[in-house]
């Protein structure tokens, strides 16, 4: 009964497949790939023909059935290529080929056990069909990859066709599988084959009938992954082999043997997998090979705008602009030059230690690109292959510094906003026009972030400065009614001066309005402001000492330096920049630690440096925070110190200089005209 049916539903299938191909060779549907697709159904036809005529043990079928699957290989290969971002020529092709050499060493090794003796025939057979099931998991693999790459717009032609291809390798998947687990296939999964048969032959007429666009468009996770899967497969399927092969030569080590060289094989694949050069290198050669762009322009912009936006609370918007740009050209590092005077210093970093950057800014860096935009690739410049201006522009410490590898200009209206050096990737190469635009337009992007940010950060001091406007507000009221009331109090002293229960009342409310200025003033500043001066001659050693002496008691503090140094400045402004620099000095050291206040003076300028030995400072938080207002490292502060002392040293025409390193202190230097220049220069503009 099992035999008839066999018969009867192969033959119908062959029938099938048979008026399928001559359909498909006759349809004037151009975008169809007539040619292969009637090869394959054909080769079916005549598989399933043999099957009912001859058996599915005979040597001819098992050779039928060795053409079809490599004509449904074929016929995949060329819908792969039809595709124009796909270039299969290498690639593509090397793992179909990987797939039906599987294929043709099952069929050779069904040849070789039906010649071999009886006890050795049953091995052969096993390990054939464990080939045969490895041939249709890679199958499987295959056509998934292809029903994900048909574009949603494509027909519904395309579409039936590739289940049916999806359902021909299931079948197949299930017969093997369970004539592996029960020792034989039963005659009833054949009879069950040539019923599924019968539907992937109508499921690829009905494909036929549904005449559509053929255009593929694969994904790149998905090729990736399933040409992972295919790997993975070859050496489960290089496994088997081995260890049936050690099984037959081992004698008693046998176990021992398929033992350590399983455990042997995982460790050096493993080993080989977890390196991010092969991981690196493997990417490299699938883009090439298999697609027309590198990148995969949508994935990397939804990655990279990902990045920027990421929630508070994650990495700061310096550091998450640079890793988005290094992700893009898979740099394990990068750090960001950001504008600092005339020149480009060191900001941000991500993966990137600091301890080979230099502390000064570079203004001929910054003026080249700001000028040309362009992207630099030092690695040419170290080999002398670009133009001479990019050379002459690059600071050497970045040409030293062998990780450097690609910079990045960040313009943004017509200025720079900084620039990314990138370190160089575990697959180094030469960038070409891909990278070079992406780079391009991603540093553009990231510019407008950090304008926006700068900007906030404007609105926000302005934001600042307007809340302290309005708390001065609140204070100036409150002292309009302590004037009131001591006015007041003034009227009627003049009247009832003699009267000794007024005398009393009035000093009590002396002692009130006095604690409340007093906490009024608090409120407003730590130090009393005097009336400024015009700047004049004034000798900087006595008042420094001064200023070292009132402050003794409280900190060790010591003065030294040339007492011929005379400034122009005014004394009051200088007392209070000082203030609040010593100040700053003393909160910052440790107790045992002296502050020092050395004094210079070269004719032209006269220094004053005030020097600690305390926590030190990055240089972030000097270039970006240490003179903004508002903004302070000491709990309570109020942030207005340091930011006051540069404003009282500018309005002298002086400036502040800062060299400071976390734990090693700081040291503040106060440049001031001196006194003669100052009188030089007065007297030639006159």
């Amino acid at each position: 009964m099992a035999g008839a049916l066999i018969l009867w539903t192969h033959a119908l299938a062959a029938l099938l497949f048979g008026a399928v191909a001559l359909w498909a060779f006759r349809s004037r549907e151009e975008q169809v790939p007539r040619l292969p697709l009637t090869v394959a159904l054909t080769a079916t036809a005549l598989w399933a023909l043999a099957v009912a005529g001859i058996g599915a043990d005979d040597l001819v079928t098992v050779l039928a059935e060795l053409l079809r699957n490599l004509a449904w290989f074929g016929f995949m290969v060329v819908l792969h290529r039809r595709d124009g971002s796909i270039r299969p020529p290498f690639a593509l092709a090397t793992v179909y080929g990987v797939v039906g050499l599987v294929a043709l060493g099952s069929a050779g090794l069904q040849m070789l056990g039906s010649a071999a003796p009886a006890d050795r025939a049953a091995d052969f057979a096993d390990a054939a069909l464990l080939l045969q099931m490895l041939v249709t998991v890679a199958a499987l693999l295959l056509v998934q990859a292809l029903h994900t790459a048909v574009a949603p717009g494509a027909g519904a032609g395309l579409r039936w066709i590739v289940l049916a291809l999806g359902g021909l390798w299931l079948t197949d998947l299930n017969i093997f599988t369970v004539g592996y687990l029960t020792g034989e296939l039963a005659p009833e999964l054949f009879v069950l084959r040539g019923v599924a048969m019968v539907l992937v032959a109508a499921g690829i007429g009905a494909g036929l009938h549904h005449k559509g666009d053929w255009s593929m468009q694969v994904s790149r996770t998905v090729a990736y992954q399933s040409l992972s899967l295919v790997g993975i497969a070859a050496y489960v399927a290089l496994l088997a082999l081995a260890t049936s092969a050690l099984a037959t030569v081992g004698g008693e080590n046998a176990r021992v043997l398929q033992t350590a060289f399983v455990f042997g094989s995982t460790a050096a694949v493993l080993t080989l997998v977890s390196s991010p050069w092969l991981r690196a290198w493997a990417k490299v050669k699938l883009a090439k090979h298999f697609f027309r762009h590198r990148y995969d322009y949508r994935a990397e912009w939804i990655r990279f705008t990902e990045t920027l936006g990421q929630p508070e609370g994650a990495a700061p918007l310096d550091e998450r602009i640079v890793k988005a740009i290094a992700d893009l050209t898979d740099s394990p590092a990068g750090l960001l030059l950001v504008p600092d005077g005339s020149g480009l210093g060191p900001g941000a970093a991500w993966n990137w230690g600091r301890d080979m950057l230099p502390a000064a800014s570079d203004a001929a860096l910054a003026r080249h690109l700001a000028r040309t935009g362009r992207i630099i690739e030092l690695d040419a410049l170290r080999q002398n292959a670009a133009e001479g201006a990019d050379l002459a522009a690059v600071p050497q410490w970045m040409l030293d510094l062998q990780k450097a590898w690609v910079l990045v200009p960040l313009p943004h209206l017509g200025q720079l906003a900084g620039a990314i050096l990138l370190a160089r990737p575990p697959l180094p190469r030469a960038l070409d026009w891909e990278d070079f635009d992406l780079l391009k337009v991603a540093g553009r992007q990231v510019a407008s972030y950090l304008a926006e940010a700068r900007a906030q950060e404007a609105l926000a001091e302005a934001q600042r400065f307007d809340e302290f406007n309005r708390r001065f507000a609140f204070i100036l009221h409150d002292i309009k009614n302590l004037v009131s009331q001591l006015t007041l109090v003034a009227r009627n002293a003049e009247r009832h001066a003699d009267n000794p229960q007024f005398r009393a009342d009035m000093v009590v409310t002396l002692k009130e309005s006095v604690e409340r200025m007093n906490a009024l003033l608090a409120r407003l500043s730590q130090h009393h402001r005097s009336r400024a001066e015009a700047p004049h001659a004034v000798e900087v050693m006595p008042l420094v000492e001064r200023l070292a002496a009132a402050r003794a008691k409280q900190h060790p503090i010591a003065a030294t330096g040339t007492r011929a140094a005379v400034a122009h400045a005014d004394p009051a402004r200088l007392e209070q920049l000082l203030g609040h620099l010593i100040q700053n000095a003393v909160d910052a050291s440790p107790p045992h630690e002296p502050v020092t206040l050395d004094v210079g003076a070269d004719g032209l300028r006269v220094t004053i440096d005030v020097i600690d030995r305390g926590c030190g400072m990055s240089p972030g938080f000097v270039r970006d925070r240490l003179f903004k207002p508002f903004v302070s490292s000491k709990e309570g502060g109020f942030g207005i110190g340091a930011f006051e002392a540069l404003q009282l040293a500018q309005a002298m025409g002086g400036s502040i200089a800062v060299t400071s390193r976390e734990g090693s202190g700081s040291r503040f230097r106060v440049t001031l005209k001196a006194a003669h220049a100052a009188d030089v220069g007065m007297g030639e503009a006159a």
